[in-house]
């Protein structure tokens, strides 16, 4: 089953390199490919670069910045393949932003199923 790991946190809150589960992300990233269970990620560009858009009444309406005003931010996503959510859950405690920041995992919805 595919699930969305969404990879928050406060901007400039920072975890020390002793509290971070034993990885980096890079070694995180190089660990789940290696599984097969990371199929694809990135992190974002920050708050400030992004845009909202919204369309009310067939006008379409566009704002600077993100939808929610919040000190937490959307860092980066990851594309996970795992066999259930037990293992989505044991992938994203071993991300080094788990000790610091939040992260959200949420199913894929199947493009066969509505």
């Amino acid at each position: 089953m595919q699930y969305l790991l969404l990879i928050c946190g406060v901007d400039g809150d920072e975890v020390a390199p002793e509290d971070r589960g034993g990885y980096t992300i890079e070694q995180w990233v190089a660990e789940m490919d290696a599984r097969g269970v990371r199929l694809q990620g990135n992190r974002l560009r920050p708050q400030s670069d992004s845009t909202t858009v919204r369309v009310r009444g067939g006008e379409v309406l566009i704002s600077d910045g993100p939808f929610a005003e919040t000190k937490e931010q959307m860092y980066g996503f990851d594309l996970l393949e795992c066999a259930d959510l037990d293992e989505a859950i044991e992938v994203a405690s071993k991300h080094p932003n788990a000790r610091q920041g939040t992260m959200e995992i949420r199913p894929v919805w199947p493009l066969d199923q509505e």
